[in-house]
């Protein structure tokens, strides 16, 4: 999963200190807790690194995190190989241009319907809820629905 679109939503929050702060969805939260009890791997990626978003991690059990990277498509690569995993059957959810060429190597991509228009015509599904405000456990029940 992509980050600050999906599981935030892509709102900066900033404190008056200058900090800033990020908000997570709770069935987001349940939805990754879901695949992950499925046996489904699940990593985040982003350009940014953020201490909420580690600690959030390690919270839901993500073990796999490619933060503040430069170009996701290069980290996912590394990742895939270093891991022996077949590119095309992982899967990204994204909203933004940095996304586009993952979507292309991935088997299935994924974007919310606040996404720029150009992420939303690459994916293979497009949630009915926002990033931020459900859609990730949207696609996790479809994930299990699918695979149960």
């Amino acid at each position: 999963f992509d980050v600050d679109g999906i599981l935030p939503g892509g709102g900066l929050y900033f404190s008056e200190k200058g900090e800033s702060i990020k908000r997570f969805n709770v069935l987001d939260g349940y939805g990754i807790k879901q695949l992950i009890d499925y046996g489904i791997n699940v990593g985040l990626i982003s350009s940014r690194d953020h201490k909420a978003t580690r600690t959030r991690a390690k919270e839901l059990g993500i073990k796999v995190l490619m933060l503040k990277v430069p170009n996701k498509l290069q980290a996912f690569e590394a990742w895939s190989k270093k891991n022996k995993v077949n590119p095309l059957f992982c899967g990204h959810m994204g909203d933004d241009l940095a996304d586009l060429e993952l979507f292309a190597k991935v088997g299935f991509s994924a974007s919310v319907p606040n996404a720029c228009d150009e992420i939303k015509l690459a994916a293979d599904w497009v949630s009915v809820k926002l990033g931020g405000h459900g859609a990730v456990r949207e696609l996790s029940d479809l994930i299990i629905k699918i695979n149960g």
